[in-house]
């Protein structure tokens, strides 16, 4: 059954490669995924451009484990020397767009989810959702379904990383700061420059740090990394405007990073733009972390954002591909990295389930 299921869901990956997919336009990608799961005769709901469907037994009673990775891509960068909508087999590698990110992942969690769909008895309930606008983190992606679907009690989200297990996953705050002062004509004294005040401002900034590191992920890490101030040589402004960017550690919740932030900073304003991006963990006691473990699966921290941000129960990352390959030139991933994701996922999920 799961040499059949490996070669399945590499069609599907192929078709995924060849049908354009941007986030917010995954129509065509979604129906194909639909026709797939039709095609094994196993029921589904669509919303929006998620696809999601539960086991066949499914139980009330039982916790649920979510199965998640999303048919979105970025837009293909202009260093593409194959086309990025052709899927090429080439010297054991699978090369198109969103082949390594996310599509390798998602495919080889459907073919886990029709494994294990018309299992009986299982420990949890699974809900395998196919989700739109992660890489735009937009409206109408996983977030949108949690509503829909039925109560998570821990997930795993399907994203490259090397079928290791990433335990923990930083959060993203971004904060428009100002720092005011007084406007006037350069030619005159102003002992209210709002550019000479920035420097103090700036200092602040760099030396600031939050006190809970984390095991995994470090510490949480704050950077200007924008400043904008005046329009002609002859006008001191009234404002310095700042970006800041704060990659939170788990220690800590987004809300709490906005209230220190707000509290202690030198900037006269200090406004987040969202506080969506939460980071994500799961307990290393967790039964799905000590199952990875006894297979051999190593831990880790992982400094990018998906769609775990959205979850605010246990979540673990993981999935066939390399992160480092996302988003790069003639994306690709190993066609033996599909076949062992498949094979991996449902040993960890036989000494679950």
């Amino acid at each position: 059954m799961i040499d059949q299921l490996q070669k399945d869901a590499l069609s599907l990956l192929k078709v995924l490669i060849e049908t354009q997919s941007f986030s917010s336009e995954e129509d065509q990608t979604a129906k194909h995924i639909e026709n797939w799961l039709k095609q094994l005769h196993i029921p589904f709901n669509r919303q929006n451009n998620n696809v999601w469907a539960i086991n066949k037994y499914f139980d009330e009673s039982k916790p649920t484990l979510l199965l998640n990775s999303h048919h979105d891509t970025v837009q293909p960068n202009k260093g593409y020397t194959k086309d990025p909508f052709r899927a090429i087999e080439e010297d054991g590698k699978l090369f198109g767009l969103g082949s390594n990110d996310a599509g390798g992942c998602l495919v080889s969690l459907l073919a886990t989810f029709v494994y294990f769909y018309a299992r009986e008895n299982l420990n949890y309930n699974l809900v395998l959702v196919a989700s739109g606008e992660e890489e735009s983190s937009g409206p109408n992606g996983l977030r949108s379904m949690l509503s829909t679907i039925p109560k998570i009690d821990v997930a795993i989200v399907g994203e490259p990383t090397q079928m290791q297990m990433a335990v923990a996953e930083k959060g993203l705050l971004v904060f428009d700061g100002i720092v005011k002062g007084t406007p006037s004509h350069a030619a005159h004294p102003n002992l209210d420059n709002p550019i000479y005040k920035t420097a103090s401002v700036l200092k602040w900034f760099e030396a600031f740090q939050l006190e809970k590191v984390s095991d995994v992920l470090g510490p949480v890490k704050v950077t200007l990394t924008q400043i904008n101030a005046g329009v002609q040589h002859n006008a001191v402004p009234s404002e310095v405007k700042l970006v800041v960017d704060v990659r939170v550690n788990e220690c800590y919740s987004n809300e709490e990073i906005v209230d220190i932030l707000q509290k202690n900073s030198p900037c006269d304003s200090l406004l987040p733009r969202s506080t969506r991006l939460n980071p994500s963990s799961i307990p290393l006691e967790h039964p799905l972390v000590k199952a990875g473990l006894t297979i051999g699966m190593k831990t880790y921290g992982s400094p990018t954002l998906s769609d775990q941000a959205c979850l605010s129960c246990p979540s673990l990352k993981l999935g066939p591909g390399d992160s480092k390959r996302s988003h790069s030139a003639d994306e690709f991933i190993y066609l033996k990295e599909i076949e062992k994701g498949i094979k991996t996922y449902i040993e960890l999920l036989e000494k679950v389930l």
